[in-house]
């Protein structure tokens, strides 16, 4: 029968009368009321233990992990007895979920079933009658619910099936939520850590472009800082990605699968920068209509990124010393004091030494942060990275604008090189982003597709000042320092590095003036 025929055949037959009503009405507010499934169902068995005696009752369900059906709720049966009880493996209930038809038995006693399943003390008992009905969804069985009630000789047991069948087809809208409940949280869990391991790979610190002797020094610090709750200071010019230093501290930590809050303080005026921090309180100030929950609240267990720390007010600065210091702080317009477990990590490109001199800028806080600092290199101190950044950009972008763009040509190569960046990685990224989108002649970067500012050295302001022995001599220096703090300070093996022998670079070392002993260790 259908669902709407059950609803209608109810109306007409005399289901419906008031005490059933009553009852279904019940049934209907502890399925859609109650917290939980299993609490609900649990109701329902009382709700019908109330309006006919029952003398036990049980709902079983099929379990969809193992497709077996399993005891979810009972009325007068033990506990540990509930699977045996009702022979949930290959009894009654077992046969009404696999044919999806009720079974009626008005007299336990007299059915040979049930006769050889049950010790005889049990039939010692009160003559009793059993009713199970299957539990649908979509016209599928996904259990059953049984009952036994004192036996009567004159009890209508179609009207029973039916009131039963509509409390089982409420219980199967329950069921039926409840596990789309289920299924949306699993795919929303099991997307947020899909999530969260694309993070964890977009910013570990291996993926960071660069290997010059700068940056190398930038990811032993990462890797030496990453495992720590240490307070950490990263400083270096705008465009030099710091935020990115930041993340991949955060994705190498202990921390990672919890939240990265970041907050640029150079973004928020003075009168919103501590309530977006601390939260606030309902009625704080003029437009607090509800209580809000402030940047430290939101980064619990995880990491706190104040970006342009230097840009923050003295009253904010007060605040953010007393989270420091006792880890706790108040909403404001608050007295609740609310304990905090952030790990901090803040950057600047500002002088912070300047800002206490000129007393803009706390020095109690200044030493409170700068525990562990990181300094960023500029681009210009960098300069053999600039290729891999190139190739990492014009692949980024080439695939993201849908355009076929291979190489940079050689001419537009020495343009880039010989740039001074004053924007950093964050101008090299936006220069070769435009070249990938103008360069509609064909697969090669050439120098016409750059901007105006690296046309000329001269126009750019980066024309050599030095002599070429004197660039020459820097530039070997810097290899050789590299390729010693690689051997940590071997020469033989310095020289194998450097494709060279070790008479050659001992001669270079002397020359110009390099102590390899602070490269040993």
């Amino acid at each position: 029968m259908r669902e709407s025929d059950l609803l209608e055949s109810a109306a007409v037959d005399g289901t419906g009368d008031i005490r059933q009503i009553a009852a279904l009405t019940e049934v209907a507010q502890a399925v859609s009321g109650m917290l939980t499934l299993r609490s609900a169902l649990v109701r329902v068995l009382e709700i019908l233990g109330r309006q006919h005696q029952l003398v036990r009752g049980a709902i079983a369900l099929i379990n969809t992990a193992t497709g077996r059906l399993q005891v979810e709720a009972t009325h007068g049966v033990a506990v540990d007895r509930a699977g045996a009880r009702y022979g949930l493996v290959d009894g009654v209930t077992a046969r009404v979920v696999e044919r999806n038809k009720p079974v009626i038995v008005p007299q336990v006693s007299r059915e040979p079933m049930f006769r050889e399943r049950l010790p005889r003390s049990e039939f010692d008992r009160r003559e009793v009658s059993f009713v199970c009905v299957p539990i649908p969804i979509n016209r599928k069985p996904v259990g059953a619910l049984a009952v036994e009630l004192p036996f009567r000789r004159n009890r209508d047991y179609d009207h029973l099936v039916r009131l039963l069948r509509l409390v089982a087809l409420m219980v199967g809208q329950a069921v039926r939520v409840e596990r789309l409940v289920d299924a949306e949280r699993q795919r929303l869990i099991d997307e947020n850590a899909h999530l969260r391991e694309e993070l964890r790979e977009r910013y570990d610190f291996s993926r960071i472009v660069g290997t010059s002797g700068p940056m190398r020094q930038v990811y032993e610090q990462i890797a030496r800082v990453a495992g720590t709750n240490t307070t950490v200071l990263i400083r270096g010019e705008s465009g030099t990605g710091k935020e990115l230093i930041a993340h991949a501290i955060h994705y190498s930590s202990p921390r990672a699968r919890k939240p990265f809050i970041r907050v640029s303080c150079a973004a928020l005026p003075d009168s919103l920068i501590e309530s977006e921090l601390f939260g606030y309180e309902k009625g704080a100030f003029t437009g607090a209509q509800a209580r809000k929950k402030g940047r430290f609240e939101l980064a619990e267990g995880g990491t706190l990124f104040l970006d342009e720390i230097g840009e923050i007010n003295l009253s904010t600065q007060v605040k953010l010393l007393r989270v420091l210091q006792e880890r706790e702080f108040e909403r404001l317009g608050g007295t609740e004091t609310i304990k905090t477990n952030v790990r901090l990590i803040v950057a600047t490109n500002a002088d912070l030494e300047k800002a206490i001199a000129a007393g803009t800028f706390r020095e109690d806080l200044f030493y409170r942060l700068n525990v562990f600092t990181i300094y960023v290199p500029p681009l210009r101190e960098r300069k053999p990275d600039i290729l891999l950044l190139v190739d990492h950009f014009l692949e980024k972008y080439s695939l993201e604008h849908g355009r076929q763009v291979k190489r940079v040509s050689t001419p537009a190569i020495d343009m880039l090189m010989s740039y001074h960046w004053p924007g950093n990685v964050r101008e090299l990224e936006n220069v070769i982003e435009r070249a990938v989108l103008v360069c509609d002649d064909g697969n090669v970067i050439h120098p016409h597709h750059l901007p105006p500012t690296l046309q000329t050295a001269e126009a750019s302001g980066t024309v050599a000042d030095i002599s070429l022995a004197d660039a020459v001599a820097a530039y070997e220096k810097s290899l050789i320092q590299d390729a010693l703090k690689t051997a940590r300070g071997n020469v033989s093996r310095a020289a194998r590095l450097l494709h060279s022998t070790e008479r050659i670079i001992s001669y270079k070392i002397r020359k110009l003036g390099i102590d390899r002993e602070r490269f040993r260790g």
